[in-house]
């Protein structure tokens, strides 16, 4: 096989060609570290590669599955983690030089049961400093590029997880999603991201951005893809006070491919904002889709998500100022001035109004749960726009001028602030070749509705198996 199809195959595709010995993981891996080489001086999705220790890791893989010793559908699948999550010997750099010698002693939960599943870690993943900021630009060891224009932002703060599974140079890839961060790059780059309710993963060894809306997620080109990474990665952990103990089931029965009788409500809150166009109409013959395909499709009333964006950001900015203040103190001429705004910003929220985001945030809760008495799932945009110049603060969002954070993060922050579970599945690209996003949501803990509906979606169209011209 091609070494470039190679690389192209899902990890659910990859498993089946592995298990009956078709290909092996040294040949896997091989093609994915030559890709890597190949794309690395324009895309920048890497920080730090582990091209030995990956063919060490396949050749074990390769022996295991040929004794007999398989361990899964992700056993010999190649892997990249965004660089915030601890894998034990390799430097974790949050994605600033400060921090470019700190080699963790111990794996990050995710990373953990990933070895257990049997999967190859090829490297950690650049992202924006810190993970604060939805754009992928990093200073210090380079901006993130689309792969499908290398002049526009990835997106972020997981633009390297993007950049690199929507290139082919990893089949799985893990972001985390505090304001939209696993969303954002997945809409922006074609691939399917998925946030799970908050408590679903383990956040142990991940370094934190805001304790309470903070998310790991898997991002990949394939639904049936995130549904593997969350057989392997779900299930309680007594490492993280916020992990919830609640049952796993097998997210993969959930791909039935039927959405007939699924109750879906497009929130019309979500039109009073600014949208391009086009972005608009191509996510309405989405939702037509999904109707055409047997689910009942209702506008809902969300009164409430106009209010998810100042309630998030005043928890968001109070919680990294609270992890961060110190490194401000001791290396702030070291930060990026975008970011160090942001962090010395949240040092001005008082307790008092961080309190009484919480409260904002419990009725906004409530409300959200509220809706899931009418629907099933939730759906629309996932972004207003399609990706922008990079170092652009401000974007043109139909007849709107608007700055690029808010923008980019207008559709993501009021599941963040839930901690609902939601999903991005590509659904049309712009005129000019970018890719558009549909964004799907839905109760507490009920990822398999999201992953059935956004499954049956991706499988009745054919905008997932696009690639970008590199």
């Amino acid at each position: 096989m091609d070494a470039t199809e190679l690389c192209y195959l899902s990890a659910g595709q990859l498993s089946r060609l592995i298990v009956s010995k078709e290909i092996s993981p040294v040949e896997v891996v091989e093609a994915h570290l030559a890709r890597i080489e190949a794309l690395e001086p324009t895309l920048n999705s890497f920080i730090t590669l582990l091209p030995d220790q990956a063919m060490a890791a396949a050749r074990q893989a390769e022996q295991e599955i040929q004794a007999g010793r398989y361990r899964g559908p992700l056993h010999g699948v190649p892997l990249g983690l965004k660089d915030l999550y601890y894998a034990r010997g390799v430097r974790n750099t949050s994605g600033s030089r400060i921090f470019d010698d700190f080699v963790p002693e111990h794996d990050c939960t995710v990373a953990a049961r990933f070895k257990e599943a049997g999967t190859i870690l090829l490297g950690k993943l650049n992202l924006h400093q810190f993970a604060f900021g939805p754009t992928g630009e990093n200073p210090d060891y380079g901006h993130m590029h689309n792969p499908w224009d290398p002049e526009l932002i990835s997106g972020g703060s997981s633009g390297g997880s993007g950049s690199a599974a929507a290139a082919g140079q990893c089949t799985l890839t893990m972001g985390t999603d505090t304001g939209g961060s696993i969303r954002i790059p997945s809409a922006l780059c074609n691939l399917a991201g998925l946030k799970p309710t908050y408590g679903r993963l383990s956040r142990y060894g991940i370094t934190a951005l805001s304790w309470s809306l903070d998310h790991p997620g898997p991002m990949t080109r394939t639904v049936e893809d995130c549904a593997l990474v969350m057989n392997a990665l779900s299930g309680y952990d007594p490492n993280d006070p916020a992990s919830a103990n609640v049952p796993v089931p097998d997210f993969t029965s959930a791909l039935t491919g039927d959405v007939r009788g699924l109750r879906v409500g497009v929130p019309k809150e979500y039109f009073e904002v600014p949208v391009d166009p086009q972005v608009e109409q191509t996510v309405r013959r989405a939702i037509d889709v999904l109707g055409e395909m047997g689910a009942t499709i209702t506008e809902v009333s969300w009164p409430a998500y106009h209010q998810a964006a100042p309630v998030s950001t005043a928890i968001l900015m109070a919680e990294a100022a609270a992890y961060h203040s110190k490194l401000v103190r001791t290396h702030g001429s070291q930060i990026y001035p975008p970011v160090r705004t942001r962090i010395e910003s949240g040092l001005f929220i008082t307790a008092a109004e961080y309190l009484q985001a919480q409260r904002a945030r419990t009725l906004f809760t409530r409300q959200s749960r509220d809706l899931f008495n009418e629907v099933d799932i939730l759906v629309g945009p996932m972004e207003p726009i399609t990706a922008h110049k990079i170092g652009a603060l401000e974007v043109q969002v139909g007849e709107t001028v608007m700055g690029s954070t808010p923008a980019l993060t207008q559709y993501t922050r009021p599941f963040n602030l839930n901690g609902f579970p939601a999903i991005t599945v590509p659904c049309g690209f712009s005129d000019n070749g970018l890719p558009i996003g549909l964004q799907l949501a839905g109760r507490p803990f009920d990822e398999e509705t999201v992953l059935r509906a956004a499954h049956a979606y991706e499988q009745s169209t054919e905008w997932h198996n696009r690639r970008p011209p590199l």
